[in-house]
Protein backbone atom coordinates (compact mmCIF):
# COMPACT_ATOMS: atom_id res chain seq x y z
CA UNK A 1 0.00 0.00 0.00
CA UNK A 2 2.81 2.39 0.89
CA UNK A 3 4.47 1.97 -2.51
CA UNK A 4 1.18 2.75 -4.24
CA UNK A 5 0.84 5.95 -2.20
CA UNK A 6 4.37 6.98 -3.13
CA UNK A 7 3.72 6.31 -6.82
CA UNK A 8 0.52 8.36 -6.72
CA UNK A 9 2.30 11.23 -5.00
CA UNK A 10 5.15 11.13 -7.51
CA UNK A 11 2.69 11.23 -10.39
CA UNK A 12 0.55 13.93 -8.77
CA UNK A 13 2.99 16.80 -9.23
CA UNK A 14 2.07 20.33 -8.25
CA UNK A 15 -1.18 20.56 -10.14
CA UNK A 16 -2.93 17.24 -9.65
CA UNK A 17 -6.31 17.37 -8.00
CA UNK A 18 -5.98 13.89 -6.55
CA UNK A 19 -6.54 12.48 -3.10
CA UNK A 20 -3.21 11.34 -1.71
CA UNK A 21 -4.49 7.93 -0.69
CA UNK A 22 -5.88 5.37 -3.19
CA UNK A 23 -9.66 5.10 -3.11
CA UNK A 24 -9.45 1.50 -1.92
CA UNK A 25 -7.57 2.69 1.16
CA UNK A 26 -9.97 5.44 2.20
CA UNK A 27 -11.63 3.23 4.78
CA UNK A 28 -8.23 2.59 6.36
CA UNK A 29 -7.02 6.19 6.39
CA UNK A 30 -5.75 7.60 9.67
CA UNK A 31 -6.24 11.33 9.06
CA UNK A 32 -8.25 13.45 6.65
CA UNK A 33 -7.71 17.05 5.62
CA UNK A 34 -8.82 19.51 2.98
CA UNK A 35 -7.97 22.98 1.77
CA UNK A 36 -5.33 24.97 -0.05
CA UNK A 37 -3.92 24.02 -3.45
CA UNK A 38 -0.94 26.37 -2.93
CA UNK A 39 1.03 23.76 -0.87
CA UNK A 40 -0.24 20.73 -2.83
CA UNK A 41 3.18 19.75 -4.18
CA UNK A 42 4.90 19.53 -0.81
CA UNK A 43 1.89 18.02 0.96
CA UNK A 44 1.83 15.21 -1.62
CA UNK A 45 5.50 14.50 -0.96
CA UNK A 46 5.21 14.77 2.81
CA UNK A 47 2.16 12.53 3.12
CA UNK A 48 3.75 9.83 0.96
CA UNK A 49 7.08 9.96 2.86
CA UNK A 50 5.33 9.98 6.22
CA UNK A 51 3.16 7.00 5.26
CA UNK A 52 6.29 5.08 4.26
CA UNK A 53 7.98 6.00 7.53
CA UNK A 54 5.13 5.54 10.01
CA UNK A 55 2.30 3.78 8.13
CA UNK A 56 0.06 6.72 9.02
CA UNK A 57 -2.06 7.46 5.96
CA UNK A 58 -3.27 11.01 5.34
CA UNK A 59 -5.98 11.69 2.79
CA UNK A 60 -5.90 15.33 1.65
CA UNK A 61 -8.35 16.97 -0.74
CA UNK A 62 -6.96 20.16 -2.40
CA UNK A 63 -10.27 22.03 -2.73
CA UNK A 64 -9.09 25.59 -1.96
CA UNK A 65 -8.56 27.42 1.31
CA UNK A 66 -12.21 28.48 1.59
CA UNK A 67 -13.37 24.87 1.31
CA UNK A 68 -10.81 23.71 3.85
CA UNK A 69 -11.95 26.28 6.39
CA UNK A 70 -15.59 25.36 5.81
CA UNK A 71 -14.91 21.66 6.33
CA UNK A 72 -12.97 22.43 9.51
CA UNK A 73 -15.90 24.52 10.76
CA UNK A 74 -18.24 21.61 10.02
CA UNK A 75 -15.79 19.15 11.61
CA UNK A 76 -15.86 16.83 8.60
CA UNK A 77 -12.03 16.72 8.48
CA UNK A 78 -9.29 16.30 11.05
CA UNK A 79 -7.48 19.42 9.83
CA UNK A 80 -7.96 22.27 7.40
CA UNK A 81 -5.38 24.00 5.26
CA UNK A 82 -5.32 27.62 4.19
CA UNK A 83 -2.92 30.18 2.75
CA UNK A 84 -5.08 32.90 4.29
CA UNK A 85 -5.22 33.29 8.07
CA UNK A 86 -8.75 32.82 9.34
CA UNK A 87 -10.63 36.04 9.95
CA UNK A 88 -12.25 36.84 13.28
CA UNK A 89 -15.62 36.20 11.63
CA UNK A 90 -14.53 32.77 10.37
CA UNK A 91 -13.15 31.88 13.78
CA UNK A 92 -16.44 32.89 15.42
CA UNK A 93 -18.13 30.10 13.46
CA UNK A 94 -15.85 27.42 14.90
CA UNK A 95 -17.08 25.13 17.63
CA UNK A 96 -13.76 25.57 19.48
CA UNK A 97 -10.52 27.55 19.12
CA UNK A 98 -7.94 26.55 16.49
CA UNK A 99 -4.20 26.87 16.07
CA UNK A 100 -2.64 28.27 12.87
CA UNK A 101 0.50 26.22 12.16
CA UNK A 102 2.70 27.61 9.34
CA UNK A 103 4.12 24.75 7.29
CA UNK A 104 6.32 26.37 4.62
CA UNK A 105 6.56 29.68 2.78
CA UNK A 106 5.91 30.24 -0.89
CA UNK A 107 5.47 32.82 -3.61
CA UNK A 108 2.53 33.83 -5.77
CA UNK A 109 3.85 34.62 -9.23
CA UNK A 110 2.53 36.61 -12.18
CA UNK A 111 2.66 34.08 -15.00
CA UNK A 112 1.81 34.92 -18.59
CA UNK A 113 1.64 33.53 -22.13
CA UNK A 114 3.69 35.74 -24.44
CA UNK A 115 5.82 33.63 -26.80
CA UNK A 116 7.10 36.86 -28.38
CA UNK A 117 8.90 37.89 -25.16
CA UNK A 118 11.98 35.90 -24.16
CA UNK A 119 13.07 37.61 -20.93
CA UNK A 120 11.09 38.03 -17.69
CA UNK A 121 8.90 41.11 -17.68
CA UNK A 122 9.15 43.76 -14.99
CA UNK A 123 5.85 44.67 -13.31
CA UNK A 124 4.88 46.91 -10.40
CA UNK A 125 2.02 46.36 -8.00
CA UNK A 126 0.19 49.39 -9.37
CA UNK A 127 0.37 48.07 -12.93
CA UNK A 128 -0.70 44.56 -11.88
CA UNK A 129 -3.70 46.07 -10.08
CA UNK A 130 -4.64 48.09 -13.16
CA UNK A 131 -4.38 44.98 -15.36
CA UNK A 132 -6.67 42.95 -13.09
CA UNK A 133 -9.11 45.88 -12.82
CA UNK A 134 -9.30 46.10 -16.60
CA UNK A 135 -7.62 49.51 -16.81
CA UNK A 136 -4.53 48.30 -18.72
CA UNK A 137 -5.72 46.12 -21.59
CA UNK A 138 -2.82 45.85 -24.09
CA UNK A 139 0.58 44.24 -23.58
CA UNK A 140 2.30 47.17 -25.28
CA UNK A 141 0.47 49.77 -23.17
CA UNK A 142 2.76 52.59 -21.95
CA UNK A 143 2.35 51.48 -18.31
CA UNK A 144 4.03 48.14 -19.16
CA UNK A 145 6.39 49.43 -21.86
CA UNK A 146 7.89 52.04 -19.51
CA UNK A 147 8.93 49.25 -17.13
CA UNK A 148 10.46 47.15 -19.90
CA UNK A 149 12.68 49.40 -22.01
CA UNK A 150 14.09 47.64 -25.06
CA UNK A 151 11.56 44.79 -24.96
CA UNK A 152 9.42 44.39 -28.09
CA UNK A 153 6.00 44.01 -26.51
CA UNK A 154 3.23 42.74 -28.79
CA UNK A 155 0.14 44.79 -29.66
CA UNK A 156 -2.01 42.07 -28.12
CA UNK A 157 -4.99 42.09 -25.78
CA UNK A 158 -4.31 41.13 -22.16
CA UNK A 159 -6.56 38.26 -21.06
CA UNK A 160 -6.83 38.13 -17.26
CA UNK A 161 -7.17 34.72 -15.59
CA UNK A 162 -8.27 34.49 -11.94
CA UNK A 163 -9.53 31.93 -9.44
CA UNK A 164 -13.21 31.01 -9.28
CA UNK A 165 -13.09 29.16 -5.95
CA UNK A 166 -12.52 30.46 -2.43
CA UNK A 167 -8.75 30.66 -2.55
CA UNK A 168 -5.88 31.43 -0.22
CA UNK A 169 -3.80 32.25 -3.28
CA UNK A 170 -6.39 34.91 -4.15
CA UNK A 171 -6.18 36.18 -0.58
CA UNK A 172 -2.38 36.56 -0.81
CA UNK A 173 -2.61 38.23 -4.22
CA UNK A 174 -5.39 40.63 -3.22
CA UNK A 175 -3.70 41.36 0.12
CA UNK A 176 -0.59 42.40 -1.78
CA UNK A 177 -2.55 44.60 -4.20
CA UNK A 178 -4.40 46.23 -1.29
CA UNK A 179 -1.01 47.11 0.18
CA UNK A 180 0.34 48.76 -2.97
CA UNK A 181 -2.70 50.15 -4.80
CA UNK A 182 -5.16 52.52 -3.07
CA UNK A 183 -7.66 52.08 -5.91
CA UNK A 184 -7.56 48.30 -5.51
CA UNK A 185 -7.94 48.56 -1.74
CA UNK A 186 -10.95 50.85 -1.95
CA UNK A 187 -12.53 49.02 -4.87
CA UNK A 188 -11.93 45.25 -4.70
CA UNK A 189 -10.14 44.81 -1.37
CA UNK A 190 -8.67 41.68 0.21
CA UNK A 191 -10.35 38.30 0.36
CA UNK A 192 -10.39 34.66 -0.67
CA UNK A 193 -13.06 35.57 -3.24
CA UNK A 194 -13.07 38.77 -5.30
CA UNK A 195 -15.78 40.25 -7.53
CA UNK A 196 -13.57 40.34 -10.59
CA UNK A 197 -14.43 43.07 -13.10
CA UNK A 198 -12.71 41.27 -16.00
CA UNK A 199 -11.22 37.95 -16.95
CA UNK A 200 -11.58 34.19 -17.25
CA UNK A 201 -11.91 31.90 -14.27
CA UNK A 202 -10.03 28.75 -13.30
CA UNK A 203 -10.52 26.41 -10.34
CA UNK A 204 -7.45 25.87 -8.21
CA UNK A 205 -3.89 26.85 -9.01
CA UNK A 206 -3.85 24.15 -11.67
CA UNK A 207 -7.00 25.56 -13.29
CA UNK A 208 -5.49 29.04 -13.60
CA UNK A 209 -2.21 27.58 -14.87
CA UNK A 210 -4.05 25.56 -17.50
CA UNK A 211 -5.99 28.61 -18.73
CA UNK A 212 -2.82 30.70 -19.01
CA UNK A 213 -0.92 27.92 -20.78
CA UNK A 214 -3.55 27.47 -23.47
CA UNK A 215 -4.47 31.16 -23.97
CA UNK A 216 -2.00 33.43 -25.83
CA UNK A 217 -1.93 36.87 -24.21
CA UNK A 218 -3.13 35.57 -20.84
CA UNK A 219 -1.85 36.56 -17.41
CA UNK A 220 -2.69 34.90 -14.10
CA UNK A 221 -1.49 34.47 -10.53
CA UNK A 222 -0.38 31.04 -9.29
CA UNK A 223 1.97 29.46 -6.79
CA UNK A 224 5.53 29.29 -8.13
CA UNK A 225 5.69 25.49 -8.49
CA UNK A 226 2.72 25.49 -10.89
CA UNK A 227 4.42 27.95 -13.26
CA UNK A 228 7.72 26.07 -13.11
CA UNK A 229 6.13 22.67 -13.69
CA UNK A 230 4.30 23.98 -16.76
CA UNK A 231 7.36 25.84 -18.06
CA UNK A 232 5.54 29.16 -18.00
CA UNK A 233 7.41 32.46 -17.59
CA UNK A 234 6.78 34.75 -14.64
CA UNK A 235 7.49 38.40 -13.94
CA UNK A 236 9.94 40.18 -11.69
CA UNK A 237 7.83 42.31 -9.34
CA UNK A 238 8.98 45.57 -7.80
CA UNK A 239 9.42 45.32 -4.03
CA UNK A 240 9.25 47.91 -1.27
CA UNK A 241 12.92 48.81 -1.85
CA UNK A 242 12.20 49.60 -5.51
CA UNK A 243 13.98 46.49 -6.79
CA UNK A 244 12.50 44.21 -9.47
CA UNK A 245 12.76 40.77 -7.89
CA UNK A 246 12.07 37.33 -9.31
CA UNK A 247 10.42 34.75 -7.03
CA UNK A 248 13.02 32.32 -5.65
CA UNK A 249 13.66 30.46 -2.41
CA UNK A 250 16.09 33.21 -1.43
CA UNK A 251 13.74 36.11 -2.21
CA UNK A 252 10.87 34.43 -0.35
CA UNK A 253 13.14 33.83 2.64
CA UNK A 254 14.23 37.47 2.51
CA UNK A 255 10.58 38.53 2.67
CA UNK A 256 10.01 36.40 5.76
CA UNK A 257 13.18 37.31 7.66
CA UNK A 258 12.23 40.80 8.84
CA UNK A 259 8.65 39.79 9.67
CA UNK A 260 9.59 36.58 11.49
CA UNK A 261 12.36 38.20 13.54
CA UNK A 262 9.86 40.58 15.10
CA UNK A 263 7.18 38.06 16.06
CA UNK A 264 6.14 38.10 19.72
CA UNK A 265 6.41 34.83 21.62
CA UNK A 266 2.64 34.50 21.95
CA UNK A 267 1.79 35.23 18.30
CA UNK A 268 -1.12 33.35 16.78
CA UNK A 269 0.71 33.42 13.39
CA UNK A 270 -2.15 35.20 11.61
CA UNK A 271 0.41 37.36 9.85
CA UNK A 272 1.06 38.68 6.35
CA UNK A 273 4.40 38.65 4.53
CA UNK A 274 3.28 40.66 1.48
CA UNK A 275 5.23 43.76 0.50
CA UNK A 276 7.76 43.02 3.22
CA UNK A 277 10.71 45.39 3.65
CA UNK A 278 14.25 44.26 3.02
CA UNK A 279 16.74 44.02 0.18
CA UNK A 280 16.00 41.20 -2.24
CA UNK A 281 12.55 40.43 -0.79
CA UNK A 282 9.94 39.13 -3.23
CA UNK A 283 6.78 41.10 -2.44
CA UNK A 284 4.05 38.48 -3.04
CA UNK A 285 5.20 35.91 -0.48
CA UNK A 286 3.25 34.08 2.20
CA UNK A 287 3.17 31.34 4.77
CA UNK A 288 0.70 28.51 4.27
CA UNK A 289 -1.07 27.05 7.31
CA UNK A 290 -2.52 23.84 8.65
CA UNK A 291 -5.45 24.54 10.97
CA UNK A 292 -6.24 22.22 13.85
CA UNK A 293 -8.41 22.42 16.92
CA UNK A 294 -6.51 23.31 20.08
CA UNK A 295 -8.31 20.48 21.87
CA UNK A 296 -8.39 17.22 19.94
CA UNK A 297 -11.47 15.27 21.02
CA UNK A 298 -10.25 12.05 19.38
CA UNK A 299 -7.04 11.45 21.34
CA UNK A 300 -5.59 8.80 19.01
CA UNK A 301 -6.14 10.90 15.88
CA UNK A 302 -5.03 14.06 17.60
CA UNK A 303 -1.71 12.56 18.65
CA UNK A 304 -1.11 11.26 15.14
CA UNK A 305 -1.80 14.71 13.72
CA UNK A 306 0.50 16.47 16.17
CA UNK A 307 3.26 13.91 15.55
CA UNK A 308 2.97 14.50 11.82
CA UNK A 309 3.08 18.28 12.22
CA UNK A 310 6.20 18.05 14.40
CA UNK A 311 7.86 15.88 11.76
CA UNK A 312 6.84 18.28 8.97
CA UNK A 313 8.20 21.44 10.63
CA UNK A 314 11.50 19.67 11.31
CA UNK A 315 12.47 16.79 8.99
CA UNK A 316 9.94 17.73 6.33
CA UNK A 317 11.49 21.15 5.71
CA UNK A 318 14.38 19.58 3.81
CA UNK A 319 12.01 18.86 0.91
CA UNK A 320 10.85 22.47 0.59
CA UNK A 321 13.54 24.03 -1.66
CA UNK A 322 13.34 21.25 -4.23
CA UNK A 323 9.64 22.02 -4.68
CA UNK A 324 10.06 25.83 -4.83
CA UNK A 325 8.98 26.51 -1.24
CA UNK A 326 11.09 28.25 1.40
CA UNK A 327 11.69 26.45 4.72
CA UNK A 328 10.40 27.98 7.92
CA UNK A 329 12.78 30.27 9.84
CA UNK A 330 14.33 28.59 12.89
CA UNK A 331 12.76 30.99 15.36
CA UNK A 332 9.31 30.14 13.93
CA UNK A 333 10.01 26.40 14.27
CA UNK A 334 10.98 26.90 17.91
CA UNK A 335 7.75 28.80 18.57
CA UNK A 336 5.72 26.10 16.81
CA UNK A 337 7.27 23.37 18.95
CA UNK A 338 5.88 25.12 22.02
CA UNK A 339 2.52 25.69 20.34
CA UNK A 340 2.13 22.03 19.35
CA UNK A 341 3.16 20.92 22.83
CA UNK A 342 0.16 22.83 24.17
CA UNK A 343 -2.43 20.89 22.13
CA UNK A 344 -4.85 19.16 24.49
CA UNK A 345 -6.43 15.74 24.02
CA UNK A 346 -9.86 14.47 25.04
CA UNK A 347 -12.31 16.18 27.39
Amino acid sequence: MTSRIAKLAARAGAGAMLALVPLAAVAAQDLTGAGATFPQAIYAKWFAEYAAKTHVQINYQPIGSGGGIKQLQEQTVDFGASDAPMTDEEQSKLKAPVFHIPMVMGSVVMTYNLPEVSKPLNLTGAVIADIFMGKVTKWNAPAIANLNKGVALPNKDILVVHRTDGSGTTYIFSDYLSNVSPSWKSGLGTGKEIKWPVGLGGKGNDGVTGQVKQTPGAIGYVELAYARQNKLPFAAVQNKQGEFVLPTIESTTAAATAVASGLPANTDFRISLVNAPGKGAYPISSMTFILLYQTQMDTAKGKKLVDFLKWAIHDGQAAAPGLDYAPLPKNVVNMLDKRLSSVKFGM
